[in-house]
């Protein structure tokens, strides 16, 4: 048996050789000619899986350690017997805690309460879900829409697109690509819905690149219609569009779901789906070799402080936005290598915060973001 695996899975090598020969090749280099013998192939989304790849191969299974995965043609997959598993809400808590560090910048380099600002959450799963907890910790009215659970579930604490444009003044985005039906992704983030949201409303994109419409997103933010961008996801990744990332207030290389932790996720969750497949007796593996953060007690003295600012304060401890920004606004060209090569980040449950002059709320607070607090 014969597994082609990306190599920049993380804590992945070692796991599957007792059990099959294992072949290791970077994610967009992976061709036909590869699998030609393979009989599994573990991915990231990189890897377009289609007809081109897969034609004439022996591949019967396919587990890409991403939640999204429009990578790969499903249709073709299904008709052509050939098994197929993602990784649903494996960086959940990463891209919410790059949520949460995003929004604490952008108060700061504008001057502005949180409080003040009400937020849109446009998709409500696995990740939107976080980010609505984190940001009614930040003291922020939420507006949630999510079309397709109101299909399923009604409308019930949901409201239209349209109400989100009209009552915030901040609109993250948390969908999946979907080009065409009921439901289409594909430039949502455009003209329409740029030219209908408040004026001063702040964008961020976390979802992927060609939700949003990049010549649009350039317009509104030369014409002041927009307040700001912050980016994560890029059409045409990774020949980003120079122009716009100098428009943008944070922009970073398709990085916010890589914690340590959320890659360590994903990686389980491909290992056990094969487990499954293959019988490997994998059905419960996670990696144990998680690096620790190179500072894990963070020190806050609470007193002056608002809850906002003690909050702020153990985000920014834990991970810093900015950082990212900085460093691909200083080599937008090696996109790929800042992917590759990101540093170790761990998520909040791995920092403990150590606060004097405290008081029960903030304590509650911090803990309910996921933080350890002792006092």
């Amino acid at each position: 048996m014969k597994f082609v695996v990306d190599r920049d899975i993380p804590f992945i090598q070692g796991v599957l050789e007792p059990f099959a020969e294992v072949e290791y090749l970077p994610g967009n280099g992976i061709r036909n000619q590869h699998l030609k013998d393979t009989d599994a192939l573990l991915i990231r989304t990189r890897t377009f899986c289609n007809s081109e790849l897969l034609d004439r191969t022996k591949v019967q299974f396919i587990g890409t350690a991403t939640i999204g995965y429009d990578h790969i043609d499903t249709a073709y997959c299904d008709t052509n017997h050939i098994v197929w598993r993602n990784a649903p809400g494996c960086n959940a808590e990463s891209v919410n805690q790059y949520l949460a560090s995003s929004l604490v910048r952008l108060s700061k380099k504008h001057g502005f309460s949180l409080r003040d600002r009400p937020i849109g959450v446009v998709g409500v799963g696995h990740v939107g879900s976080r980010v609505v907890r984190t940001a009614e910790m930040l003291g922020m009215h939420v507006y949630l829409c999510d079309p397709p659970r109101v299909e399923k579930e009604g409308v019930c604490g949901f409201i239209k697109l349209e109400g989100i444009l009209r009552e915030s003044s901040i609109i993250t985005f948390h969908v999946p690509l979907q080009s065409g039906g009921d439901h289409n992704t594909h430039h949502m983030i455009g003209e329409e819905l740029l030219s209908k949201s408040n004026p001063g409303t702040f964008i961020i994109n976390t979802s992927r690149g060609p939700v949003g419409d990049g010549g649009a997103l350039r317009s509104a933010l030369k014409s002041g219609r927009i307040g700001g961008l912050v980016a994560d996801v890029w059409e045409d990744e990774p020949d980003i569009d120079r122009e716009l990332l100098s428009l943008t207030d944070l922009a970073t290389p398709h990085i916010a779901g890589y914690s340590a932790d959320g890659k360590a996720n994903g990686t389980a969750m491909i290992i056990q789906e094969a487990s499954r497949f293959f019988n490997f007796g994998l059905d419960d593996w996670r990696p144990d070799n998680i690096p620790l953060p190179e500072h894990p007690e963070v020190r806050i003295n609470c007193r002056g402080l608002t809850e906002e600012e003690i909050l702020a304060e153990a985000i920014l401890a834990s991970y810093d936005v900015l950082k990212d920004d900085e460093r691909l606004r200083k080599s937008p060209g090696n996109f790929e290598r800042l992917r590759s090569d990101y540093p170790l980040r761990r998520e909040f449950r791995s920092f403990t915060l150590k606060l004097s002059d405290s008081w029960t709320s903030i304590e509650r607070r911090c803990r309910r973001m996921g933080f350890r607090v002792i006092t």
